[in-house]
C-alpha cells in the first residue's frame, strides 16, 4: 500500500452572513463573536495547530477582513502591552498567531453551499489530503477533535474521515446522517451518507458534524457543481460518491460539541467554557446559582 501523504493543510469556510445573530453580525463576522475571551474562529485554528496543521486556508466573503486582521500582528497594541509590561495579555495575542506565510485567504463570491466553499480552496490545497473545520462547531476537549481524527486516519489507512455525533432522531433532518458499518475503537465504517433525511428515513442517528479529513479527489466531484438539499452544492453529497473508492470512516471524539451557529448553543459554549476556567469559574458559579432562584 502506498504511503499516505500527511495532512498538512486545513480549510476554514467562513463566508457565511451570520443572519441568525443579527444585529450583532451586521458589522462583525459571526466567526469573530467571542466565547469567553476568544473569537469562535480562534478555537478552530488552535485545534488545527494542535493536530499538526501547517497551512491555514480561509474561504471568506465580503466584510470578513476583520478575520484577516485578527490573524496578523497588531504592532501598536503589542508595543503598548510590552511597554506596560502586560505580559499575560501580550502572550494571549501572540500565541494564537499562525506562523508567517502559513495563512491564505480566498473568497467565495456567491453563497452556493459548503461544497462550493471547499471547492474555492482547491488551488491552495493542491494534490494532497486536507482537513475542513467549520468554526460554528466548537469542539472542546484534550486531545482536540482533529487530533483524534488524525490518529484514526493513520489507523484505518487514510481515505475520508468525518467527525460524528449521536443525535435525537427528530434532529436528523438537520444533518448528514451515516449508514454505519463495522466499528473499531472510535471509528465506524461509513456505508452511505444521506443529507438531511426525514427522521423516518434516517439510516441511523449518527450525524456528521463540522470536522472532515478529505482527499483531493473530492475536487473533481465538486467541479460538476451538482446541487443537493436546499438547492446548494453539498459537501456531504460529494463525499458520498467516494464511498467504495477509498476508506471512509466516522469518528466519535471525546470532545464536547457546542453549536455556536445557534443562539442557545452559543450561550451554552460561553457558560461551559467559562466554568472550565479556574480564573472565571469561582465568580461565575454563584451567579449561575443565583439565576436559578
Amino acid at each position: 500500500m502506498a504511503k499516505m501523504k500527511p495532512v498538512r493543510k486545513a480549510v476554514f469556510p467562513v463566508a457565511g452572513m451570520g443572519t441568525r445573530f443579527l444585529p450583532a453580525t451586521k458589522a462583525v463576522p459571526k466567526e469573530m463573536l467571542p466565547v469567553v475571551d476568544k473569537p469562535v474562529i480562534q478555537y478552530a485554528v488552535e485545534e488545527a495547530k494542535e493536530a499538526g496543521i501547517e497551512q491555514f486556508i480561509f474561504v471568506t466573503g465580503r466584510g470578513k477582513h476583520v478575520i484577516e486582521d485578527h490573524f496578523d500582528h497588531a504592532y501598536e497594541l503589542e508595543s503598548l502591552l510590552s511597554e506596560r509590561e502586560k505580559t499575560q495579555e501580550l502572550d494571549s495575542l501572540l500565541e494564537g498567531l499562525p506562523k508567517t506565510g502559513s495563512v491564505s485567504f480566498t473568497r467565495q463570491q456567491k453563497p452556493l453551499g459548503l461544497g462550493h466553499a471547499v471547492w474555492c480552496a482547491r488551488h491552495w490545497v493542491g494534490d494532497e489530503p486536507f482537513a475542513v473545520l467549520l468554526p460554528d462547531d466548537l469542539l472542546f476537549g484534550k486531545p482536540g477533535a482533529l487530533k483524534q481524527m488524525m490518529a484514526a486516519y493513520d489507523k484505518v489507512g487514510g481515505g475520508v474521515i468525518v467527525a460524528a455525533e449521536e443525535k435525537p432522531r427528530e434532529e436528523t433532518k438537520r444533518y448528514g446522517v451515516i449508514d454505519p458499518g463495522k466499528t473499531k475503537g472510535n471509528a465506524t465504517e461509513v456505508k452511505a451518507v444521506i443529507e438531511k433525511p426525514s427522521p423516518a428515513k434516517a439510516p441511523s442517528t449518527l450525524c456528521v458534524i463540522g470536522r472532515y479529513i478529505l482527499q483531493p479527489q473530492i475536487f473533481s466531484i465538486l467541479d460538476k457543481r451538482e446541487k443537493g438539499a436546499g438547492g446548494e452544492i453539498q459537501l456531504t453529497d460529494a463525499m458520498a460518491k467516494l464511498i467504495g473508492k477509498m476508506p471512509f470512516h466516522a469518528v466519535q471524539t471525546t470532545c464536547a460539541r457546542y453549536d455556536c451557529g445557534d443562539k442557545v448553543g452559543f450561550l451554552h459554549a460561553n457558560i461551559a467554557l467559562g466554568l472550565s476556567r479556574p480564573d472565571i469559574a469561582p465568580a461565575l458559579k454563584p451567579l449561575l446559582k443565583a439565576l436559578r432562584h
